[in-house]
């Protein structure tokens, strides 16, 4: 809805009108021009992205039921966002000290090289966690701090058990084993992704006691490629038989349907004008001349369209027409 004016707003534009100035249209809003980097040109189709979008859909379900049952709280996680950029946009917006947890997928395919991601935990998720399971309410205080020894063995655990939850959402695509093979909770010294690879970024908002944060999962966009490219095609192929299968079936729904449809076939003998006059005072035993010789072709017609041409004759007793061309229409 635009904006009410006030009456002082009013008087003034009325003001400027009668002074000759041409009042002045200010537009607050900029149109909003989202910036693509020529660079770093985007990988992945927009079907691709929604296989991804069913997967962690699935697997935000899983972690919701895993974080209520070990917390004995109502947990909530939701997928938020997919989105592609490259490692170091991702790395350089997350604190100093956070947890993050190490996954190889275990993918069992000889022609898949070994793939590494890496989920990030915010230190909210992570604190919380951390009191509710030394028997706190899941409050916390101060969150920009190194962790403690026994803060990264709770930690190791919970992360272990986030990695093994992707397998089952990724089990009717390919067949993986993912294990954790490490925490680390300085980000800067990460190293496992090249900082100007291209990565895919999957944010999960995760809600507990009423309050919000993200879990991230970074996956390498030229490993996931990969990974993808060898059940995407196949899955197309299935579509497309799929939708062939359905076209015959709906052809042969349609031509059955009308296959007992009367139609009108008629055997044109051949043509000619005559005049009003010449109508009225025909005569019986008159001769009409037609236009078509007796040894030539008649038309037959379906409705009104001209279907074929044959001989005139006789069968059982009865003017008949034996087919000798079909009309290319």
């Amino acid at each position: 809805m635009a904006d009410v004016l006030t009456q002082a707003q009013i008087d003034e534009m009325l003001k400027s009108v009668a002074m000759g100035a041409e009042p002045v249209v200010t537009q607050k809003e900029e149109a909003k021009v989202k910036e693509y980097d020529f660079r770093a040109p985007k990988k992945f189709t927009k079907e691709q992205i929604k296989v991804l979008e069913s997967i962690f859909e699935n697997y935000a379900r899983l972690l919701s039921s895993y974080l209520t049952g070990m917390l004995r709280l109502y947990s909530r996680v939701s997928l938020i966002n997919i989105e592609e950029q490259r490692y170091n946009e991702f790395n350089n917006a997350l604190p100093d000290y956070v947890a993050m947890g190490m996954v190889d997928l275990g993918i069992k395919n000889d022609e898949i090289s070994e793939t590494d991601v890496i989920i990030q935990v915010s230190n909210a998720i992570t604190f919380t966690m951390i009191d509710r399971l030394l028997g706190g309410k899941g409050e916390y205080q101060d969150i920009n701090r190194d962790f403690t020894e026994i803060e990264i063995t709770i930690m190791t655990d919970v992360l272990r058990s986030f990695a093994m939850l992707l397998q089952e959402p990724w089990s009717t695509h390919i067949d993986l084993e993912p294990r954790l093979i490490g925490v680390e909770t300085n980000s800067r010294v990460v190293q496992t992704i090249g900082h100007e690879d291209t990565v895919i970024i999957v944010a999960l908002e995760v809600e507990i006691n009423s309050q919000k944060s993200i879990i991230s999962v970074c996956i390498p966009a030229i490993d996931l490629d990969e990974i993808m490219g060898k059940f995407i095609p196949r899955y197309s192929r299935s579509d497309r038989k799929t939708n062939a299968a359905r076209d015959k079936e709906r052809r042969d729904n349609i031509m059955t349907g009308i296959s007992t449809t009367d139609l009108e076939v008629k055997a044109v003998l051949g043509q000619i004008n005559l005049d009003l006059y010449e109508v009225l005072t025909l005569q019986v035993n008159d001769v009409i001349p037609l236009d078509k010789k007796i040894t030539e072709n008649i038309d037959v017609l379906v409705g009104d369209r001209l279907w074929c041409n044959g001989k005139l004759g006789t069968y059982n007793n009865k003017k008949a027409i034996m087919v000798e061309n079909f009309t290319e229409n």
